[in-house]
């Protein structure tokens, strides 16, 4: 020990034992509750089962003490005779492995009679009432790992939440969709309208940006003869914050060479029903307290339809904007047709569109990468998808005509004060890209959808929250 600190030398020769280092051989709780759970009052297994996971229930002592043991998979109770265990010297919290035989006691509980008992893992901190479970907000939101402790209702919907993402995986993988990577810290941000996060490369001396979509490098890659591919991302917009919206978010980006929108809208239809099925067991869910079966087909309504029934459909900027007003929005911060559009949708449109809607030929004004429809070039074919009043997503069959998308870039950058596009993107298109349908699906908004929970706060496990201030 030359050379050491006295307080390493300490450390080194504390002989005090330690706690294993693993637990092998581990039955989930839920396979061996299930195991106890066939057998008849008061009868045993014959075959040992190890289980290990953390005590949150603990009762009676002397000769029989009972735990009740949660791991990821669930809980089971363990009996503990102390003549076979010894003392059980335990706090709420701590993290043991149990090995025994699956029971049934006479009172009918599943269980695991215990023949060995070791302490994995001290919890040196008192656990949040596990009763009651963590009911503060903000606590749940900051303390995730407490949330997940001590509330089943958050570990099932985080599992849910991974299952949904493993079936989105699936389907796609299996009808020929390639998953790909593209940069996070991009040179030119774009695929959308949104403020970036902005960072500094030190090396290469250049600013850079946190991607607000994927769109124009996954598109590249059409280019490249990829033909189908899909992205599950991290995507970053410096914006405000909503039971909708957080400055970090996932996405499902996804483009389709030879298809349009027709053929995404079925696609997308198809996708949610199937991963609802895999996942929930059915197509039918509750969403904001109201029933909802996302089975295909979908209803469709296209957009200037469904602002006529609003009364808020005019190509009359100042026309709208009094409309608006009128109705008591406030319009100061929309200074285009373009986005009075879109915050008349938002207001007036999306939070009646419960059932799956999908909102159909959008104005070029508000799809600057839509083809346009074949009947009006003042339309694009985009949709905008909609589930229990709320938007899930985007989709385009894509512009492709280098030359269309070089001047609506020119037309975007006027109207972002400067923004000038991408020009290594419109290049790209000078080599030739087939015609290609493409969708955006957002992650957290289905999760919502599918676990019931009404903010974005409550299915993403570290949500972005403001700094507590310090001690005065």
């Amino acid at each position: 020990m030359a050379g050491a600190t006295s307080a390493t030398r300490a450390l080194m020769q504390d002989l005090t034992p330690k706690p294993p280092k693993r637990f092998p051989d581990r039955n989930e709780v839920a396979a061996v509750r299930a195991e106890a759970d066939r057998l008849g009052a008061g009868q045993e297994a014959g075959d040992t089962r190890r289980v290990a996971g953390r005590v949150l229930g603990r009762r009676g002592h002397g000769k029989l003490v009972f735990l009740d043991l949660v791991d990821r998979s669930g809980q089971i109770q363990l009996l503990c005779e102390t003549e076979r265990t010894g003392p059980i010297d335990l706090d709420l919290g701590d993290i043991v492995g149990a090995a025994g035989v699956a029971a049934k006691t006479r009172r009918g509980e599943p269980s695991l009679a215990v023949r060995e008992l070791e302490l994995l893992a001290k919890s040196k901190r008192p656990l949040p009432d596990t009763y009651h479970g963590l009911v503060d907000t903000e606590t749940r939101y900051r303390k995730r790992y407490l949330d997940l402790l001590v509330n089943e209702e958050t570990r099932r919907d985080f599992l849910l939440r991974s299952r949904m993402v493993a079936s989105i995986r699936r389907y796609l993988d299996e009808r020929g969709f390639v998953e790909v990577e593209t940069p996070i810290l991009q040179p030119r941000y774009g695929g959308a309208f949104a403020e970036p996060f902005v960072t500094h490369h030190n090396e290469l001396d250049v600013d850079l940006y946190l991607r607000i979509a994927d769109e124009l490098y996954l598109k590249r890659l059409i280019v490249g003869g990829l033909e189908k591919v899909y992205e599950i991302s991290k995507d970053f917009r410096n914006e405000g914050v909503s039971y909708k919206h957080a400055p970090e978010f996932t996405m499902l980006e996804w483009y389709e060479a030879y298809a349009d929108y027709r053929d995404t809208m079925e696609r997308i239809e198809d996708l949610v029903a199937t991963v609802a099925r895999e996942t929930l067991g059915s197509t039918e869910l509750s969403f904001r307290g109201q029933a909802v079966d996302v089975a295909p087909p979908w209803r469709r309504l296209r957009l200037v339809d469904a602002l006529e029934e609003a009364g808020l459909w005019t190509r009359d900027e100042e026309e709208l904007r009094r409309r608006l007003d009128e109705r008591g929005v406030d319009t100061s911060r929309d200074p285009s047709w373009a986005q009075l559009v879109d915050h008349a949708l938002g207001h007036f449109v999306e939070p009646e569109l419960v059932a799956p809607t999908i909102l159909h030929d959008y104005p070029v004004e508000l799809s600057p990468f839509a083809r346009a429809t074949d009947d009006d070039p003042a339309m694009t074919e985009r949709f905008e998808y909609f589930v229990g009043g709320m938007e899930l997503g985007n989709a385009y069959s894509e512009l492709n005509d280098p030359d269309e998308q070089a001047a609506r870039f020119a037309v975007q950058g006027q109207e972002a004060g400067g923004v000038q596009g991408d020009p290594d993107y419109v290049e790209a298109l000078f080599h030739g890209m087939p015609p290609t349908g493409g969708l955006g699906l957002g992650i957290d908004r289905l999760a919502m959808v599918f676990t019931g929970r009404e903010t974005i706060r409550d299915v993403i496990l570290f949500p972005t929250l403001r700094e507590r201030p310090g001690p005065s």
